[in-house]
């Protein structure tokens, strides 16, 4: 071998480099091979290990992409970047190009919230507010996308970088979700796995449209004020006991307390009348018993029948409910079923007319007042 030879092969040995890339953090997604003048050797060795993807851009275009492995740099091996250099017959020369090494693991544990409660229409409640948060994993599922679209000319990009895009998009499209989605608003805390799965399926396409995939999320609460809170659970008791057996408890428990109220008119009033009406009850159950007659010129009393309890219809979600009685109606009214503004109807009306416009109902809206006593 003349000496010429020697040089000539030591100068080739020379050439030869290896690019690949080693130091990387947990948070790191994208890291730009750095390069004299990004300039890589013919026959440059590319190490791309496992979790990496490693993308060729020439001039900002984006260029071949390499999956793990190891590669001689070629024309073989760089296809595209060959096109685009226009190496026809191979290249002897270092050539320039950058070199983006992708994180490809799963980045897990991201956290993710509502920064201002989200505003509600429920049908029983109004306008409610909640608020959420949770957290979700993504990884890069295509490393080209996401340089060209993403990262751009940054040499060292890391997961808090991109967090706060993908963040403000999970809110956004949370928010829509949750609005279109039209549940009461006590099954929002109650349905968090399912409505998890729906909000991964309506926002998979947009992490998708720039290179991203969202492999979990998951919602871990769904807050709303403690006044609300205690409201759905009074409703939620009220819904499970029978409004009829209630009012008629309600009832009795008004009776015993106005009977009780021993200094007062109404009190000791009532309580005569209890008196008198329990005295008739308890003396027709005795009669029988004791062999009492009534005296032959006494006529038997007959007591009128009871009027039959007027019976009220009402609208609800656009369909006909009831009946109900009028007690019945107004826990109705009370725990927010129906409104000053819903649809009823009785017997003798000649059509249906909101609550607030039938006179007996207006007592549930409160500020009645009585007329003047006589001679007053």
């Amino acid at each position: 071998m003349g000496l010429f030879d020697k040089i000539k092969e030591k100068l080739s040995n020379e050439f030869i480099d290896i690019v690949e890339w080693l130091d990387y953090t947990d948070d790191t997604i994208c890291h730009r091979f750095e390069r004299y003048q990004n300039e890589i050797k013919n026959g440059a060795k590319l190490i791309v290990r496992e979790g990496q993807t490693a993308v060729f851009v020439n001039e900002g275009q984006l260029a071949d992409v390499f999956t793990p492995g190891t590669y001689t740099l070629d024309t073989k091996n760089l296809p595209i970047l060959a096109t685009l250099k226009g190496w026809k017959y191979g290249f002897n020369s270092p050539f320039k190009a950058e070199v983006y090494f992708v994180n490809t693991h799963l980045f897990t544990d991201e956290k993710w919230g509502t920064k201002n409660p989200i505003t509600l229409n429920d049908e029983r409640f109004g306008l409610v507010e909640i608020r959420a948060f949770g957290t979700y994993a993504f990884k890069i599922s295509d490393a080209g996308k996401f340089i060209i679209d993403i990262v751009g000319t940054d040499n060292h990009f890391t997961n808090f970088e991109i967090n706060e895009h993908l963040k403000s998009l999970i809110a956004t499209r949370f928010t829509d979700t949750v609005g279109e989605a039209n549940l009461p608003i006590e099954l929002y805390a109650a349905n968090t796995s399912e409505l998890s799965e729906t909000c991964q399926e309506v926002m998979q396409p947009e992490f998708q449209s720039v290179g991203i995939s969202l492999e979990k999320f998951y919602i871990e609460n769904v807050s709303m004020p403690e006044d609300l809170k205690k409201e759905i659970f009074e409703y939620s008791r009220i819904d499970k006991l029978d409004l009829d057996k209630l009012t008629k408890f309600k009832t009795a428990k008004a009776i015993e307390a106005a009977a009780a109220n021993e200094g007062g008119t109404a009190g000791a009033g009532m309580g005569m009348g209890m008196g008198f009406v329990l005295a008739q009850q308890m003396g027709g159950m005795m009669s029988p018993q004791m062999g009492g007659t009534q005296p032959a010129t006494a006529p038997q009393q007959v007591p009128p029948p009871i009027p039959a309890a007027v019976q009220y219809y009402y609208a609800t979600n656009g369909q006909q409910a009831g009946p109900v009685s009028f007690e019945q109606l107004r826990a109705l009214f009370a725990n927010r079923t129906v409104n000053k503004d819903t649809l009823v109807w009785k017997a003798g009306m000649p059509n249906w007319a909101a609550l607030k416009d039938v006179e007996e109902l207006k007592a549930f809206l409160g500020g009645s007042t009585p007329p003047p006593l006589p001679g007053a």
